[in-house]
């Protein structure tokens, strides 16, 4: 009963800083509750179950669940257009996901590689749905203790490189202009280049990481 209560008392708080001008830490904690949502969509959507309890959180409502449903809808749109990409993640870069440490710098690796040459909302999806497609392959071999490990590195990373963009644009409510335009060819061109970029990339990785070891 207490974890549910602490629990709605986090979902009230994110939900409110978005009235405001949100801090840093802030910003940080709204991107790893977006990414807890993600993962959780994705695991449902691959029909595996879920049993750790910090993951039994509340459904986002307000404006975070705006920002969540679209980045989610998002995310369904990069998956289309290249559905192979987003699985299998640990096979395609080629690495074990038993150690914790490979695991997070594996996803930092590759977290770095998509945002080499600048800041995209495409990018921030595809993020995302690289931390969603691997923390699927962890709970399908059975290391679920590595989805924390995976929402840490993108809130870590969301810190180091993200936080300064996202307050220009005043939070991550601005991904909801992403789906204003009503132009489809417009709407998706971001989207394209987004794949496009994180193609190249996660062929680069592979052979970085086999070069570390």
């Amino acid at each position: 009963m207490d974890m549910l209560r602490r629990s709605s008392v986090f979902a009230a708080e994110v939900m409110e800083v978005f009235d405001r001008s949100p801090t840093d830490k802030e910003l940080v904690s709204q991107g790893k509750a977006l990414c807890r949502d993600f993962i959780h969509s994705r695991l449902m959507r691959a029909g595996i179950g879920w049993s750790k309890p910090e993951y039994h959180v509340p459904v986002p409502g307000g404006r975070l669940a705006e920002v969540s449903n679209i980045l989610l809808r998002l995310g369904d749109e990069l998956e289309y257009i290249r559905p192979n990409l987003y699985r299998n993640i640990a096979q395609q870069l080629n690495i074990s996901l038993t150690s914790e440490t490979v695991v997070s710098d594996a996803f930092l690796a590759v977290a770095t590689e998509i945002f080499t040459a600048g800041i995209t909302w495409g990018k921030v999806v595809s993020l995302y749905a690289v931390a969603a497609g691997l923390a699927v392959d962890c709970v399908k071999q059975a290391q679920p203790a590595m989805v924390h490990t995976i929402v840490d590195c993108l809130g870590e990373f969301v810190r180091k490189t993200l936080v300064t963009w996202l307050k220009r644009r005043g939070g991550w409510a601005d991904i909801t202009k992403c789906v204003v335009n009503p132009d489809p060819s417009l709407h998706s061109h971001w989207l394209i280049s987004a794949v496009c970029r994180i193609g190249h990339f996660l062929k680069a990785i592979v052979f970085f990481l086999l070069r570390e070891r």
